[in-house]
């Protein structure tokens, strides 16, 4: 009776069952309100926002719609996904029962002749086959916790392959704004040297007549040298990022060359982007989302490791039929068992209780991650709201800048053809110009490339291709 009334509970708890280890919840941080330098509205949903439209140039568009379809690594990332989805499938099999058949058949001779005795040869065929059956009672949840675990690395996975799309985003928009600018660039110094040749072609005509010296001649001689060595490098950019777009879309380096070199104007953003609140990137950028995953993911574990320190219990059975046929004798034979097995882990030198130290500190870990991945979303948004706030401000003083220069170059030329001033004037006015519009450039530049910044910081557009159905 003792032993009976003590088993009672303990098979009470087996048939019920119980999943060990903590549930997932959302995991917290403390956010402000708002950004310093933001609102206190949150957005919408941006990741269905095209929003590198707001450079109305549709090359760009064109190239951005083709890659999504043919990034290598969008496409790995998807992949990923594929072995992800079969890992939840390995996960749950362990909890299902499991059928197994098997056969064989096998012939055998006996018999033979000697000097004084002749034996007779007999046939025997044998045949045997066998169908087992196993479950194992997934009393403790440790066959639920890993599927929750592979679904969670599911989950991460899909948010893996939008990671990739948001990159892809940034480095093929940011790629196209710089060989805009290299063009642009390339544009202003062929511009200059026209004018620093006709320069020089002036103060030869002035040498000749006696109103300008050789130095005059040697210093614009050295002008025109100097823009003529800038030229081959800002090419060579040129054909760098030209060659990175065409890679960032699956193509050969150069197969895009001849299409980016009839030029266009360098891009500049036409609308205002709304960053949210903090909050939001919790649940707008997929680096978060993929982190909150692995962490969920790392909880899970911990109930795996937990339930392998409880008793297990699998239901197993067999039936085995054979079959004997000889010349003289026929007749089959079948067996079978069935029945529950029970396995508990009693002395393993502290393997198990490792096991759980290490998932939980996995666990911890990886909160640790998505909080630091919070942080960082938090600090690049602040960064880039900080530079689209001031870009334009910049833009504006150097646009003036380059009409002030031009004026000054356009006197000082009217001058030294008058005979008033030196040829260093010139020289310095022409300078003076040239410095301006590469600053306004790369000014221009700086302005389209801090405006990507802040939409993939907000975790902007990965998902435009499921809006535009391609």
């Amino acid at each position: 009776m003792v032993s009976i009334r003590v088993a009672t509970p303990l098979a009470l708890l087996l048939l019920s069952g119980c999943v060990t280890g903590p549930d997932h919840t959302q995991p917290q941080t403390p956010l402000p309100e708002k950004f310093a330098e933001g609102g206190k509205k949150s957005n919408d949903e941006v990741a269905m926002a095209a929003w590198w439209t707001a450079f109305n140039d549709r090359r760009l568009n064109g190239l951005v719609e083709q890659g999504l379809d043919q990034n290598l690594d969008v496409l790995q990332a998807l992949e990923r996904i594929s072995a992800a989805q079969a890992n939840v499938v390995v996960a749950g099999a362990g909890g299902l029962p499991s059928l197994g058949l098997s056969g064989d058949e096998a012939l055998s001779k006996t018999g033979g002749t000697g000097d004084y005795v002749t034996r007779t040869t007999d046939t025997t065929s044998t045949a045997s086959g066998g169908l087992s059956v196993s479950w194992l009672l997934d009393l403790f949840g440790q066959y639920r916790r890993a599927k929750e675990g592979a679904t969670a690395s599911l989950d991460a996975a899909y948010a893996s392959a939008d990671v990739a799309k948001l990159s892809y985003l940034s480095d093929l928009v940011t790629s196209y704004i710089n060989t805009r600018y290299y063009q642009e660039r390339i544009a202003i110094a062929r511009k200059n040297l026209a004018s620093r040749r006709e320069t020089l072609d002036l103060t030869k005509l002035q040498l000749e007549g006696g109103d300008a010296s050789r130095l005059d001649v040697v210093q614009s001689e050295g002008l025109v040298n100097s823009t003529l060595a800038d030229l081959p490098g800002l090419e060579t950019s040129f054909r760098q990022s030209a060659h990175h777009i065409a890679t960032l879309l699956g193509l050969p380096a150069s197969a895009l060359i001849a299409d980016l070199q009839k030029g266009a104007p360098q891009p500049i953003a036409r609308r205002s982007v709304n960053a949210g609140v903090p909050a939001d990137l919790i649940r707008n950028r997929p680096d978060i989302r993929k982190a909150e995953r692995e962490l969920a993911a790392a909880v899970a574990e911990i109930g795996v490791a937990e339930a392998q320190l409880y008793p297990s219990i699998t239901l197993g059975g067999s039936i085995s039929p054979s079959w004997i046929s000889t010349k003289s004798l026929a007749g089959s034979l079948t067996s079978w068992s069935f029945g529950p097995s029970l396995t508990l882990p009693i002395l393993d030198g502290g393997r198990l209780k490792a096991n759980i130290d290490i998932a939980e500190s996995s666990a911890r870990g990886a909160y640790l991650a998505w909080k630091a991945s919070v942080l960082n979303a938090v600090e690049e948004v602040e960064n880039a709201l900080a530079a689209v706030n001031r870009d334009s401000q910049t833009v504006n003083a150097l646009t003036a800048t380059v009409r002030s220069y031009e004026e000054a170059l356009s006197l000082s030329t009217a001058s030294y053809k008058e005979g008033a001033s030196s040829i260093l004037d010139v020289l310095d006015a022409q300078r003076s110009v040239s410095t301006a519009q590469a600053s306004l450039a790369q000014a221009v530049q700086q302005m389209a490339a801090d405006y990507v910044a802040l939409n993939v910081a907000i975790g902007g557009g990965y998902a435009f291709e499921r809006k535009a159905g391609l």
